[in-house]
Parts: structure tokens; C-alpha cells; sequence
């Protein structure tokens, strides 16, 4: 074998150093980019095309020009929609990228700063379309957080199965998996969505995998009268119920007296779906709620639903959990039926559609979920949402919305459980004019 000159060595060893970015002629590549903020991570979708020595491409959105250098350093400048510079230097190590970013200090006018930043290269969609997934959860988490790994990557179009551990961390087999508190599954990455984006989960099916669930007795202060504040003292017990999945329906066990024979059918839903806050937004507790969603025991969150999602972080980062056999509104016994499930979802994307809090939609109606921390509050957040809705998407004027909500609309109260309270405002589909075209990536 002939030696290699030491010309010819650092030819090589700049190739190998370079190897996910040679492709870069023919094909985007896309990566996901962390800039340490004093100890803060800030999440954004890199763009880059090569060109011989030049690169281009977007970072989130903002065009960008740069070059590579003989020894493999890259160096970007991206430009916002102010005029704003920020200049990256960085080195490729396998499908990675490291190094440092100059950014103008937004305090002081003329003063940079310098952040370290990594970055991971995402990976291209799948030859022949549309994907299934099945994800088998090892862990869950107990916030709604773009810190997290993603557990796995889809694209819109995709469909995915994949299991829920009850609230209080326990899973099909009667075995504690995580912390109680409402568990997720997840964050799942949807490459592609970026902030400003709408996602579209479709619960395609809910499947209860045991064959029992867990309640209390209890009633829930905001649904307890002062009349019988005295006699509630010893209410909070546990109660197990039995699920009849082939006749689905749900019997509490040991039930005597007026409910020996009761028996209720079973409806199953998802009470925590959301996407991570976006950044400047604490990671959110899995059982508190917010614009992306959250802990929101909203019983039409149920199979056949699909629930429209405002995005705020790269890749949307979608958790789901806390599934119930069947919720009454309000949980107003603190807990639901709580048990695991076998869940199916599909992802739709709506690029550039910002919403301003979630959305349900079943097969007959339409459904913005208002949450506040008083439901005078939640009740104008959902009544404002819903209204926006009829605007957006049905070309409604204010007065004609005004109309339909004076002789349609429908309230129920989802949550009065949590921290925040929830009110759903709901609107016949029936009665709705054609809805308006949309952009969406399938």
C-alpha cells in the first residue's frame, strides 16, 4: 500500500471531517441547533446548503451565506428581518456541530456577545412517503419541556403507536414506571414544524390495556357547595374499578347498596396532550396547562378527535398521557378513571398558522379550549378563541360571529381539578359555512 503524502493525509482527514456536509450540493440538510444562553438553551432549525466552499440556507427562516475553510471550520453569518447580524463558527464531528456564536446583545446597542452552541444533524424523511411507527416508551416524563431528547422522529403524514402509563406512574402490568403526577410519553419530533406552525394531532385510536382503573371519592373544591363542606371530611378514599373492555363499560368494585348495579360505558381519552413552551416559557408541570396544551382532562379529547396545537419549539416536541377509561366534565372527583392505554395518532402540519390556544374538533364540532386561573376568565378565553376560529378559517366577520355564538354556541367546563380551570366553547359543524383552504404539510 503506498504512504500517503502529508498533503494528501490532511486532504483526507478535512474529508472525513466534512463527510455529512459533501452531500450538500445536491440536497438540504437540516439540523438542530442549541445556543447556550448563560445556561439556557435556545432551540433553532438550521438550514445549509453547500457550494463548493460557500455555504446558504435559513436559520430559522433567516437567509444565511457562510464558507467552509480548507481546515473544515464553518463560518456563517444569518440575518434576521431587523437587519440583526449572527455569526457562527463552527466544526462538524460526525453528525454534529460545535462551537461558537456572535450575537448582538440585546440590552446594548453596538455590544456582541459571544454563546457556545451544538447543534445535531436531523434526519432526512424516509423513502415512500408516509411512515407507522411503533414506540415502545422506556421512560416518561413529568414536564412539558424542549429539554428533553425527542424519543423519536416523525413527519407529517405519519402515524404512530405507542402507550400511556396511568397518572400515578403505573403502567399496563400493575408495575410503578415513573413519578406520579401525570407522566408523559414523548417529546416525538415532527420534523419540520417550527414556531408560528399549527399541529394537528389525530387520535386515531384509544385502547385501555387493563383491565381496571383508579378514582376517588372526592369532590373537588370549585364543585363543593358550604352546604356540605361539613360532611366531606371523609371523602378522598380510593376507589378501584373493574373495566369490562369486551362489553366496554366500567363497574367501581365492591359497589353495595344503590350502586351494586352501576355501571358506566367507557369513553376513552387522553387527559395531558401538549408541546413543549416555547423559549423565555418555564418547562411546564404535567399537571398544570397552558397555550400548548397540558393537563387538560378534556373528555373530546377522545378517539376520532383531532386537536390543534400552537408550535413554539423546533420539531413541535409532542408528550401525551394521562389517559382515562372515562371523565365526567370537570374531573370533579380529583381523579378520573385513571388506567394505561394503547394509543394511535396521526401528525398534520399547518405552516404558518399561529393559534393562540388549542383547538378540538370532532366529527360534529368545532371547540376552543379557554384556561385561566378563574373560569370567568377561561370562559372569555374560550368564547375569544372560538371566535378567532370563525374567523380565521370560516371567513366570519365579528358581527356574523357574534350572530352564531348568540344562537349556537354551547359551554361545558372540562377541568376543575387542576391548578387552572378549563372552559370549552363548542359550535355545531352543521350549522358552519364551507371552511376556508389551508396550508398544510401532509
Amino acid at each position: 500500500m503506498p504512504m500517503l503524502t502529508s498533503t494528501c493525509r490532511r486532504a483526507l482527514a478535512t474529508a472525513l471531517l466534512l463527510s455529512p456536509l459533501l452531500t450538500l450540493a445536491a440536497t438540504t440538510q437540516r439540523w438542530l441547533v442549541a445556543t447556550d444562553l448563560w445556561g439556557n438553551a435556545a432551540y433553532a432549525t438550521l438550514a445549509l446548503v453547500r457550494d463548493g466552499q460557500r455555504l446558504s440556507g435559513t436559520l430559522d427562516g433567516d437567509t444565511l451565506d457562510g464558507t467552509v475553510a480548507a481546515d473544515g471550520t464553518l463560518r456563517f453569518t444569518a440575518r434576521d428581518g431587523k437587519g440583526e447580524t449572527y455569526r457562527y463558527e463552527a466544526r462538524v464531528d460526525g453528525s454534529h456541530l460545535a462551537g461558537e456564536a456572535d450575537w448582538p446583545d440585546s440590552n446594548h446597542a453596538g455590544v456582541r456577545l459571544r454563546h457556545r452552541f451544538v447543534a445535531r444533524l436531523l434526519p432526512d424523511p424516509p423513502a415512500g412517503g408516509a411512515q407507522a411507527h411503533v414506540h415502545e416508551p422506556k421512560d416518561f416524563s413529568n414536564l412539558f419541556t424542549a429539554d428533553r431528547a425527542p424519543v423519536l422522529t416523525i413527519w407529517p403524514g405519519d402515524t404512530v403507536h405507542t402507550r400511556t402509563i396511568d397518572s400515578g406512574g403505573v403502567d399496563e402490568h400493575g408495575v410503578t414506571r415513573a413519578l406520579f403526577g401525570n407522566p408523559q410519553t414523548g417529546p416525538f419530533f415532527v420534523s419540520g414544524a417550527e414556531p408560528g406552525d399549527t399541529l394537528v394531532v389525530h387520535l386515531l385510536k384509544l385502547t385501555p390495556n387493563r383491565d381496571w382503573a383508579d378514582s376517588l371519592d372526592t369532590i373537588v373544591g370549585r364543585a363543593l357547595g358550604s352546604s356540605l363542606v361539613s360532611r366531606a371530611g371523609d371523602l378522598g378514599k380510593p376507589v378501584r374499578w373493574t373495566l369490562d373492555r369486551k362489553a366496554g363499560t366500567a363497574r367501581p368494585d365492591g359497589a353495595k347498596g344503590a350502586l351494586k348495579d352501576f355501571a358506566v360505558p367507557l369513553r376513552p381519552m387522553l387527559g395531558g396532550l401538549a408541546l413543549a413552551p416555547g423559549f423565555g416559557s418555564a418547562p411546564m408541570s404535567t399537571g398544570d396547562t397552558g397555550r400548548t396544551g397540558g393537563n387538560m382532562d378534556f373528555p373530546e379529547v377522545a378517539e376520532g378527535a383531532a386537536v390543534y396545537l400552537p408550535v413554539q419549539q423546533p420539531g413541535a416536541l409532542l408528550y401525551l398521557g394521562d389517559a382515562h377509561a372515562l371523565q365526567g366534565d370537570g374531573e370533579t372527583s380529583q381523579y378520573a378513571l385513571e388506567t394505561s392505554m394503547d394509543v394511535s395518532f396521526r401528525v398534520e402540519l399547518i405552516k404558518g398558522r399561529a393559534l393562540p390556544l388549542p383547538r378540538v374538533e370532532s366529527a360534529t364540532e368545532i371547540m376552543a379550549l379557554g384556561q385561566a386561573g378563574s373560569l370567568d376568565d377561561a370562559l372569555k378565553a374560550a368564547s375569544t378563541g372560538l371566535i378567532r376560529w370563525l374567523e380565521q378559517d370560516y371567513g366570519l366577520t365579528l358581527s356574523e360571529a357574534a350572530q352564531v355564538l348568540g344562537t349556537a354556541v354551547r359551554y361545558s367546563v372540562p377541568n376543575l381539578a387542576g391548578r387552572s380551570v378549563g372552559v370549552a366553547a363548542r359550535l355545531p359543524k352543521a350549522l358552519l359555512p364551507k371552511k376556508l383552504p389551508m396550508n398544510k404539510a401532509e
